[in-house]
């Protein structure tokens, strides 16, 4: 599934680095796009891409593999 997000950079004092929030999602399947903006918790601070493709995998009970991640 593709996702396309746009993050919101953040940083938070205890952590000891730059991180961002998600200020919209949305999911592309063909020609079809959703917002699920709604689904996240956009107070979550990930440290990474590769931390939000996990978290998006788990959430919707997908394979890693399977999550295509895109910045709008």
């Amino acid at each position: 599934m593709k996702f396309e997000f746009q993050p919101k950079i953040a940083r938070r004092p205890e952590m000891d680095a730059a991180t961002f929030t998600i200020e919209s999602l949305r999911a592309k399947d063909g020609e079809r796009i959703r917002d699920l903006t709604h689904l996240v918790d956009r107070s979550y601070p990930y440290q990474s891409a590769r931390e939000l493709r996990w978290h998006l995998a788990e959430r919707f009970r997908l394979p890693v593999d399977g999550v295509e991640l895109q910045v709008a």
